[in-house]
């Protein structure tokens, strides 16, 4: 098979979909990969490094798109790239089609097979090629969060370890996924007093039993939010419904029982956010502030952090994209369930119901 390796062009994204190391295993099993000039250099990795591994270099993004059979990148296509893809080319990537309806019809209308690294899902209902980059993002939320608490960029002015004699700061965290235990974890290291919140009892206990004891649990609901939200200075949205828009948690008025320069760092955001104010941004212009509340939403938090996010999510697509490249996609969607759940649009098809759903529509629409 024929795999393009496309330069990213979302704004301020940095990452690569492919490690030279990964290439070299492509070109091991007999397939041809094309890369774009100077895809990896965001993320550390240079067109020399690429060629020693096998790879040919192309010029332009639109000479990888026209050469190969599938295309291996990290986040979704934007509006420029729409035409470039070609009808049954795959597309292995990042999509969050419950978050954009302009995303889901250009597919849609291009007829090709959008597989979604986001809904991949093993035996065990995790989602493996999501956890890697919800790792980065959960633990960068505290970060950017801690920064942005800071007063020069209207935060509370409140260091979230504190000082002796002086109480840390509170974390609030809305979900107890990947993203909030990473999250609660960086907190908890930071000296922050942390509170999760979920609805699954079995995680809230796996919480419990690995969390220091500043890391408390609580059942989330609407009364529990509303009544934490006046207290804590720093809200992590860690809220992942699989393949589906997120549920808005937090709503507009809530924001007025916030103190002023609280801090909200939405990592839902690729699917739609669970704040209600929320609206994606970029790691150019990555906040803005609602009520006196400061809105973090980046829809790319890893991307800030290439090297470390492309070595990552390699590891874990590379297996996926060689079944795909040796097999075709339609027998190995066939001979491994997981990557069957990635098929989200196939040559015009809707197959994956929550897509269908996030937009209310009761039949595909073309």
């Amino acid at each position: 098979m024929i795999v393009g390796i496309p330069k990213e062009i979302k704004n301020n994204e940095s990452r690569v979909g492919m490690t030279p190391a990964g290439v070299f295993e492509l070109v091991k099993n007999n397939h041809k990969v094309y890369v774009q000039s100077g895809a990896g250099e965001g993320s550390g990795f240079f067109n020399q490094d690429y060629q020693q591994a096998g790879a040919v270099i192309l010029d332009t993004i639109g000479q990888v798109y026209a050469m190969s059979e599938m295309i291996v990148k990290v986040k979704e296509p934007i509006a420029e790239e729409y035409n470039l893809i070609q009808e049954g080319q795959i597309l292995f990537t990042y999509f969050h089609f419950a978050s954009s309806e302009a995303l889901t019809k250009a597919m849609i209308k291009q007829k090709a097979v959008c597989i979604a690294y986001e809904t991949v899902e093993d035996e065990e209902g995790t989602l493996p090629l999501l956890t890697p980059m919800s790792e980065v993002a959960g633990r960068m939320a505290i970060q950017q969060g801690a920064k942005y608490l800071e007063k020069p960029v209207k935060g509370r002015g409140v260091l979230l370890g504190g000082v002796p004699g002086v109480a840390p700061g509170k974390v609030l965290v809305l979900g107890a996924g990947v993203v909030g235990i990473q999250a609660a974890k960086m907190a908890a290291g930071l000296g922050a007093h942390v509170t999760i919140l979920d609805v699954n009892m079995k995680r809230l206990r796996y919480a419990n039993d690995v969390m220091p004891p500043h890391v408390v649990t609580e059942f989330s609901n609407e009364f529990n939010i509303r009544r934490l939200i006046k207290t804590h200075d720093l809200i992590i949205g860690g809220v992942l419904l699989k393949g589906a828009k997120a549920p808005n948690l937090i709503t507009r008025d809530m924001l007025k029982e916030m103190r002023p320069g609280t801090v909200i760092v939405d990592v839902a955001v690729d699917q739609g956010g669970c704040v209600e104010t929320t609206k994606p941004t970029t790691h150019e212009d990555p906040i803005y502030i609602i009520d006196d509340v400061v809105h973090y939403s980046v829809a790319n938090m890893p991307g800030a952090v290439p090297y470390t996010s492309t070595m990552a999510l390699t590891n874990v697509t590379l297996p996926y994209a060689l079944k795909l490249a040796n097999l075709g996609w339609e027998e190995a969607c066939e001979k491994d369930a997981p990557l069957k759940k990635g098929l989200n649009i196939v040559e015009g098809n809707v197959v994956y119901q929550e897509i269908i759903e996030a937009f209310g529509w009761e039949e595909i629409v073309a």
